[in-house]
């Protein structure tokens, strides 16, 4: 089965913002094994997208629609294909009394166009929305698949996620299931981590696995199909127990789980404390943390200490340290993780310091980051990263590999480490 994916929305041809829906959908097409061979993109005018479903129906069987089923005038895909197939639109009813509900709550009148997005192709299934207001139509006809859905991200990824896919999977597999749990892993290379399991690439059947890179980490799809859920997770469990005896040390999470998710759960786990001295990251650290909930009991506090004045004066490392060998230095980091620990009367202390870039930072060239951490009575430990990418990219991945070193350290201390 062969799939075309059309975003409409002029804003996409305009740059104004990027078609992510695309790339989500043709991830998802992928572990049910249909084919995506052509993504198109066409502005909010009927004629071009009229245009557009005619050639899609000549080279796909499901030709998947993303955007336009808002209520303003230039949203106007169900309109499209409503007269392309010739088929009228209708009111449902689940999906109005949803959207009246939403602006009686808000005590806000109710403006006749925002009525259009209840509105649906005569005869579809409805795919229920549980993010936004507009539905999502499913539609067998003349042996091929439509399938609209609404343009925001929030609103698409779980239309299609749990509406579209499942009824995807049934057609495709004669009520067999697809599952797919996605291992994720840091501090290695896709390269490295694809050679150290490649007989197991080679050799892949059912399940599938699918490497991928993403943000400076790596990830494994392991896709199974089976008769049930329960076989599918089976199959899926001893691929996974087979890769992570190769490469388990770089492991840490599944599916959805970042690494600051999966430090938060340690640190909760083993009743642990943490505070942060951050320098290029100027707070980054503790601002991944603060977006995982229950963090309030593990994260205590921190300091952003950017200059050389900062850090002898909020955080008293001192100041012949510095004068010696500098702010991007292991010594630098080691001195911030000890004293913020001290200040905030934490069980871990990190200090982040180094060269985000574009230019060098005295003395050292853009990407070097220092890392320093200090747990409990131990001695400080240092790591050196030299990255090469944007400013913001570095300083992203510097939190990240310091998630990763904090659990390794933490786990290689005796601390429970959840997986």
């Amino acid at each position: 089965m062969n799939a075309e994916i059309i975003a409409v929305g002029s804003e996409l041809l305009l740059g104004q913002i990027a078609n992510t829906n695309a790339k989500f959908i043709s991830s998802q097409l992928s572990e049910l094994g249909i084919n995506v061979y052509y993504h198109t993109v066409v502005g909010d005018n009927e004629a071009r997208l009229l245009e557009a479903i005619k050639i899609a129906e000549q080279r796909a069987d499901v030709i998947i629609f993303s955007g336009g089923l808002g209520p303003t005038k230039d949203d106007l895909t169900k309109e499209a294909i409503a007269k392309h197939l010739n088929r009228t639109l209708v009111f449902d009813e689940t999906a109005l009394f949803a959207i009246e509900e939403f602006f009686s709550k808000q005590r806000r009148p109710m403006t006749e166009n925002n009525r259009k997005q209840a509105l649906v192709l005569d005869g579809c299934d409805v795919l229920l929305n549980q993010h936004g207001m507009a539905p999502g139509m499913f539609l067998e006809e003349n042996d091929r698949i439509y399938i609209l859905l609404p343009g925001p991200p929030k609103e698409l990824e779980p239309m299609f996620q749990y509406e579209t896919k499942p009824k995807l999977a049934a057609l495709l597999h004669d009520g067999g299931v697809i599952l797919s749990h996605v291992l994720r892993f840091y501090g290695i290379g896709e390269a490295d981590l694809e050679t150290r399991i490649q007989s197991i690439l080679e050799e892949q059947t059912n399940p599938t696995v699918a490497p991928l890179a993403s943000d400076g980490e790596v990830t494994l799809r392991i896709t199974a199909k089976a008769q049930n859920e329960q076989q599918a997770f089976r199959l899926i469990e001893l691929k996974k127990r087979e890769i992570l005896d190769i490469v388990g040390e770089y492991y840490y999470g599944v599916n959805d789980e970042s690494l600051g998710f999966k430090l938060v759960q340690m640190l909760l786990e083993n009743e642990l404390t943490v505070s942060a001295a951050e320098s290029l990251t100027a707070g980054l650290f503790q601002s991944e943390l603060a977006e995982i909930p229950g963090v309030g009991s593990a994260l205590i506090g921190g300091v952003v200490t950017y200059t050389k004045e900062a850090k002898i004066k909020h955080l008293g490392v001192s100041g012949e340290l510095l004068d010696e060998y500098g702010i991007v230095s292991s010594e630098c980091a080691a001195a911030m993780a000890t004293q913020v620990r001290e200040k905030f009367g934490t069980d871990i202390g990190v200090g982040l310091t180094g060269a985000a870039g574009p230019g060098d930072h005295d003395g050292q060239p853009a990407g070097s980051i220092w890392v320093g951490i200090k747990i409990g009575d131990t001695e400080p430990l240092t790591y050196r990263l030299q990255l090469t990418g944007s400013r913001n990219t570095n300083r992203i991945r510097a939190v990240k590999f310091t998630f990763s070193y904090l659990m390794r350290e933490l786990a290689n201390q005796g601390y429970k480490k959840l997986i």
